[in-house]
């Protein structure tokens, strides 16, 4: 794990993540508002988290891709204490998987929907938070339905 210096700008959490010359793109890519994911050339499969390799078919020819930024809810989880910081000033809050469009599943929060409205194989589309200097790819209901 990378050190990084504590200041107003950039305090470091355990919502932080680390950033390397690998994952720049995603990360460049998710500030402009834009969900990256790697595709293997061999056997045409998205994967999330990014690698360097396919873990479908284990070939090193693999590139980011735009994915459509939509998804389904898979499951969730309505967390109500989190004690490591900065989780616990966010309570309650939904952890979720959503099956990406492109194939993947992807561990993520979503917002904005009331967790009574939460249900399995509901359409979701990718936005974007805040967390420090980063923006972190979250799920909402999609736009074009209010």
């Amino acid at each position: 794990m990378t050190a990084k210096p504590a200041t107003p700008a950039n305090s470091a959490t355990a919502a932080t993540p680390d950033i390397d010359a690998f994952t720049r793109p995603y990360w460049d890519a998710a500030a402009e508002g834009r969900l990256l994911l790697r595709h293997c050339a061999a056997c045409d499969r998205a994967h999330h988290y990014p690698r360097e390799f396919c873990p479908h078919c284990w070939s090193e020819d693999v590139r980011w891709e735009q994915a459509s930024g939509r998804a389904t809810l898979y499951t969730w989880s309505v967390v109500h204490r989190n004690d490591l910081p900065p989780f616990g000033e966010r309570v309650p809050y939904v952890a979720a998987v959503v099956d990406l469009a492109e194939g993947p599943r992807m561990m993520t929060e979503v917002v904005g929907v009331p967790h009574g409205d939460l249900r399995i194989g509901m359409d979701l589309e990718v936005a974007f938070h805040p967390e420090g200097d980063v923006a972190v790819a979250v799920f909402r209901r999609p736009s074009s339905e209010g």
